[in-house]
């Protein structure tokens, strides 16, 4: 003889399947949401956040080279105080009968380059020194100055605005450096100081 559930029971088993059901559904797109929230958050702030981006993508206010071409080498070199003394002899600038220390660095290809401004800025001054030969000055943002010397052929005027990488000049000889023939004498002030230029290519103004 065939022993029949109740209806009750029948029922209850059916909710409890239904109630199982619907609970599992739930818990799997609870879990899918979840990580999916989990992976949304780490791209939004790895591309979208926007301090880190502008660290990362913005070279508008980044320091260049005053030259592009690749051929250009160091010919005398800033004179820095913590130096060996080999260095800061090779640092040192003699004219006559008189040793001066390097406040900039020298760059040289045997032959005339273009000379470039490191950033976008107006130039204040430009003067023809019977020493250091034609001197442009650009006053750039954050208190940083810019000073070309030992150029020729220059391009810009007093109160233009420039802007970074455009051509000045091409690099020329100067009294004070003969021994280094064509070349470009170039110093970088910060707050009314000079620094050695070396250390500041390639970083932004906001990193000074």
């Amino acid at each position: 003889m065939k022993r029949e559930l109740k209806k009750s029971v029948v029922y209850g088993l059916y909710a409890l399947s239904f109630a199982l059901l619907v609970g599992g559904i739930f818990m799997i797109g609870f879990l899918i949401t979840k990580t999916g929230n989990k992976s949304y958050q780490y791209v939004s702030k790895s591309i979208f956040d926007y301090e880190e981006n502008v660290r990362v993508v913005n070279t508008e206010n980044t320091i260049i080279r005053p030259y592009t071409d690749t051929n250009v080498n160091i010919v005398k070199s800033f004179y820095d105080y913590k130096a060996s003394e080999e260095e800061q002899e090779k640092s040192l600038i003699y004219y006559e009968g008189t040793y001066m220390q390097s406040s900039g660095v020298s760059y040289s290809k045997g032959e005339a380059f273009d000379v470039v401004s490191i950033l976008n800025g107006t130039v204040k001054e430009i003067k023809e020194d019977s020493v250091l030969g034609n001197v442009i000055t650009i006053e750039h943002e954050n208190g940083i100055t810019s000073v070309y010397q030992s150029i020729q052929d220059i391009l810009v005027k007093e109160n233009d605005q420039v802007t970074k990488g455009q051509i000045l000049a091409k690099s020329s000889t100067s009294n004070v450096s003969k021994e280094l023939d064509n070349h470009l004498y170039f110093e970088l002030i910060i707050n009314g100081e000079c620094v050695n230029p070396e250390n500041y290519y390639d970083k932004s103004i906001e990193e000074i």
